[in-house]
Order: C-alpha cells, then structure tokens, then sequence
C-alpha cells in the first residue's frame, strides 16, 4: 500500500536529489533536502484537509483533482510561481530573471538580495496571518493549552488577527527595515517593507474571501440537495440525483483549488527563508508537492485524518516560526540550517505528542471498561 501509494514520490525524491548533488555539489544536495522535508511537513497539513473535502467527491472528480489539480498545484504555484515573484520583486521579465540565474548567477543574486526586503515582507506577512487566524480560533483539542486557551478567548474580538499583523508589520517597518541589507550595502527599506507587507495582507484576505465562498456555496448546494429529495420522498417523485452531485463537485473541485492554492503558497515563501537559487528551489517545492499527491490518497484510502490531532498544530506553528524568521531576515542574517530543521522539530513534537494523547486515551477507554464490568459485576 505504501509503496503503491508513494512509488512515485519516492522514484522523484531520488532522482531530483542525485541531480542536484551531480549538478550543483553536496551543498545543492543538502539544501534541496532540506526543501523538501520543509514543503512535506507543511503540505502534510495541505492534504489533511484535501482528503477531508475529497472523500465526499465521487471517482470521477476525485481523478479530475488528483490529475488536473495536482498539475496545476505543482507546476503553477511551485515551480513557476517562484519565478514570477523574483521577476516581479527584481523589476525584471521571468524569461531574464531565468537567464540571469543561468549566465550572470552574481548579478542575480545581487536582485534578489535587493528584492528580499520586500520578499520577506510580502511573504512574512502571508504566513503570519495563516498562524495567527489558527492560533485564534476555537478548537477542540489544544496542543499547547496555555497558548491556546488565552487566544481562542482573545480570538472572539473580531479582525483581530488582521490588527495584530499590521502592529507586528508597523514595528518590522520602524525597526528591520530602516537597516536591510541590500547589494550595495545598509539602506532604508521601510516604504518597501511597508507596502509589501500590506499587500501580502490583502492577498491572504482575497484568497481567504474565495475560499469562504466557495465553501458557502458548497453548504447552499447540500442544504439544497437535501431540500429536493425530502420533496421529492414526500410526493413519491424520483430525484435526479446525478445533476445534484455534479454540481456539488464541482463546486468542491473549484473550492479545493483556492485552498490548494493558498496552502502552496506558504510553501513557496517559505522557500525563500531557505535559499534565493532558483533552480534548488525548483528541485525542493517539487518534490515536496508530489507528496501532498500521495499523502492525499494514502489518507482517504486509510482513513485515518483522525488519528494524529495535533500535526495541524505543528504544521501551523512551524508557519509561524518561518513568517517570523523571514521578517528577521530583513536585517540580519539566519542559518538555512536552522530555518529548515525548526520547522521539522515542531512537526516532530506535534507527532510524537499526537502519539502520547492516543496511547492515554486508549488507557483511559480501558480503564473505564474495566470499571464498567466491575460494576456490572457486582
């Protein structure tokens, strides 16, 4: 099962690897590695909640998703998308951003250490509002209660996240930017910052607004569907159930895309904490995107979205971690080293926490049978 479910994931982490070590040396290798586990514990939360909408989709649009979807998931968000945000930040065409990464790699660098200001801003911002709406919203199971418990009661207070983000935002602007690094030296990069910062804000609540829309109209068309068939049971009519689930699906299908979209996205920023070379950057995220694949079918044909409850936690904290690393890094300077395994230390405790909580709750269903036949006994 694993090896069916996972074959390709595996044949593509083994070739993109001993292409990068061949290619680029055993520094290429370490770091596109350290890419991928970054992307794959991230996406892992990507495709809890992908298998969670995909079970309720028939074979057909669950191919559509896992074929057509995935293509876009993987080529468009994370192996182009990085291009385009170092054309844009950088002021120059994808094509001679591409080329100038080729030919002149020091010219390049010296754009991207000029756009990473801005990069950073942009994308810190992004992530930051992704862990602070988690952080703030009520939820039944708590990793880390005493962070939690106070948040989901501060949480109630609305756009919350949105003022805490824009203060955090503010200080970055008065504080990192005023001394960012650039080729050229220390600059003043506050307006830059500043403005990045809101529109990775504004982006966050657009693709949110979409995904929020596509949810709703997805709760309309099922309260609908119900509607029509108690109507239909009522007065002894058949219900064409066929055009019903179409239009469910697909409306699932366009929401699953927005969320598949946004969860990438954190990805692809998050690369930019790790490494500016395009080209590992490429290898790692698609590597890292062939597991969402794989890690989606393996949950809806296992079944088990439930068993580990906090991965969502760690995956959502290392978020945080990586939105507040690259804010710092607008100043100074952070070992990649440190980015990455960080990221994988919170996902780690999450498990290994996840694993305690079953093992106490299953002594604690035992315990209660146990107690349950005594009493019965007597």
């Amino acid at each position: 099962m694993v090896l069916k479910t996972f074959g390709w994931s595996f044949a593509v982490t083994a070739a993109g690897l001993a292409f990068a070590a061949w290619q680029w040396g055993w520094e290429a290798f370490g770091i596109v590695l350290i890419l991928s586990i970054l992307e794959i514990s991230l996406s892992f939360d990507n495709a809890v909640v992908n298998a969670g909408i995909l079970k309720k989709m028939n074979a057909f649009w669950q191919k559509i998703f896992l074929t057509i979807g995935i293509l876009i998931a993987v080529f468009g968000m994370r192996l182009v998308f990085p291009v385009v945000i170092v054309a844009v930040s950088a002021q120059v065409g994808p094509i001679e951003a591409v080329q100038l990464a080729m030919d002149d790699p020091d010219r390049y660098e010296a754009l991207v250490t000029d756009a990473h200001p801005a990069i950073a801003a942009f994308g810190g911002m992004f992530l930051l509002m992704i862990f602070l709406d988690f952080l703030f919203e009520e939820r039944e199971h708590r990793w880390l209660a005493w962070i939690e418990r106070p948040a989901a009661k501060l949480g109630k207070v609305d756009m919350l996240s949105v003022c805490v983000a824009l203060i955090i935002l503010l200080v970055t602007a008065m504080t990192f930017a005023t001394h960012a690094h650039t080729s050229t030296g220390v600059a003043d990069k506050s307006a830059t910052v500043l403005l990045s910062g809101v529109a990775g804000l504004i982006t966050y609540l657009v693709v949110g607004g979409l995904s929020g829309y596509f949810e709703d109209k997805l709760e309309e068309d099922e309260e609908r569907e119900h509607e029509l068939e108690e109507k239909a049971k009522a007065e002894g009519k058949p219900v064409s159930a066929v055009g019903l689930a179409g239009k469910a699906a697909f409306f699932l299908f366009l929401y699953l895309e927005v969320l598949d979209a946004s969860f990438s996205f954190d990805g692809v920023i998050g690369a930019f904490a790790i490494t500016n070379h395009i080209f590992w950057m490429a290898l790692g995220l698609g590597i890292g995107a062939m597991y969402v694949r794989s890690l989606t079918v393996y949950l809806v044909r296992e079944g088990t979205l439930d068993d580990y409850v906090y991965l969502e936690h760690g995956a959502h904290y290392a978020i945080g971690a990586l939105a507040a690393i690259l804010l710092i890094t607008i100043q100074h300077e952070i070992s990649e080293i440190i980015t990455g395994l960080l990221g994988v230390v919170l996902i780690g405790a999450s498990f290994l926490s996840s694993i305690r909580r079953n093992k106490r709750v299953e002594r604690e269903d035992a315990a209660s049978g146990e107690k349950a036949g005594v009493t019965s006994g007597v």
